[in-house]
């Protein structure tokens, strides 16, 4: 399995912008479809973004669409979320996962890897 890290978190005012990366060990991401999941206090976990295996598809929640933007460096071993515009309910732990499937996909059962998260804070 490949071994995923959260990194670029942290506290932002409304409006404001942060770049969250996932960096991959033990195995390529190229063989992954790549995904954004994230979790408030007292809220179930909910899918943000995710991107194919070399980057041309990408899909995202209606709720961050036009404002959240995924992408991947594969010969880095590294997966991006730019989020711009931030809003207070966007505040949650950030997760990325790594998923075996073909096809991108937002349910989080067809991811097998995650990382351990980042915290993002919005205030207003």
């Amino acid at each position: 399995q490949v071994q995923l890290v959260e990194s670029g978190g942290g506290l932002v005012q409304a409006g404001g912008s942060l770049r969250l990366s996932c960096a991959a060990s033990g195995r390529t991401i190229s063989s992954y479809v790549m995904g954004w999941f994230r979790q408030a206090p007292g809220k179930e976990r909910e899918f943000v973004a995710a991107i194919s295996r070399n980057g041309p598809i990408t899909h995202y929640a209606d709720s961050v669409k036009g404002r959240f933007t995924v992408s991947r460096d594969n010969a880095k071993g590294t997966l991006y979320l730019q989020m711009n515009s931030l809003k207070p309910e966007d505040t949650a732990l950030y997760y990325c996962a790594a998923g075996s499937r073909i096809i991108v996909t937002t349910k989080s059962d067809d991811y097998a890897s995650w990382g351990q998260g980042t915290q993002v804070t919005v205030s207003s």
